[in-house]
């Protein structure tokens, strides 16, 4: 099982930026910690993060085909990103979209999702273990 891992804009400064909103680990130490679990659960994670939200379709259109599922924390285009929204419902993949901190505990617009009537789940607020939660359910989806 091959699953894609989708970071958004902003995700790359993970450790540098209001580490009390989104904590203080790195993405490429998340990124570590999803592998690792992964390798446990016998699933390939292939993983991308882009600031650009033609890059993250792109790499969708490309690598859904080969994949069985998508986590994604899309950033910022979790409130305005209606093409990455159509490019994820393409795909035909259940989504998982996660994300570090609550959103519905922010502020007024960051609590509406355009990626969450698409997803198969959503993960908010657990920080960097909603990831491996999301990556367990999928698997376990997949299972069944």
């Amino acid at each position: 099982m091959k699953i894609l891992l989708i970071h958004g804009p902003n995700l790359n400064m993970l450790g540098k930026r209001e580490a009390t909103i989104y904590g203080h680990k790195t993405l490429s130490e998340i990124d570590s910690l999803i592998e690792k679990r992964a390798q446990e659960l016998g699933v390939e994670v292939l993983t991308f993060q882009s600031n650009s939200e033609g890059a993250l379709i792109d790499f969708i259109q490309t690598e859904s085909l080969k994949a069985e599922g998508i986590i994604i924390n899309p950033g910022a285009l979790t409130h305005y990103g209606l093409s990455l929204r159509d490019a994820l419902a393409d795909s035909a993949l259940p989504v998982i979209e996660v994300h570090l901190s609550n959103i519905y505990a922010r502020e007024e617009w960051r609590q509406k999702s355009v990626i969450a009537p698409i997803a198969r789940g959503q993960v908010s607020g657990l920080g960097w273990r909603g990831y491996i939660a999301a990556l367990e359910i999928l698997v376990a989806e997949k299972a069944q």
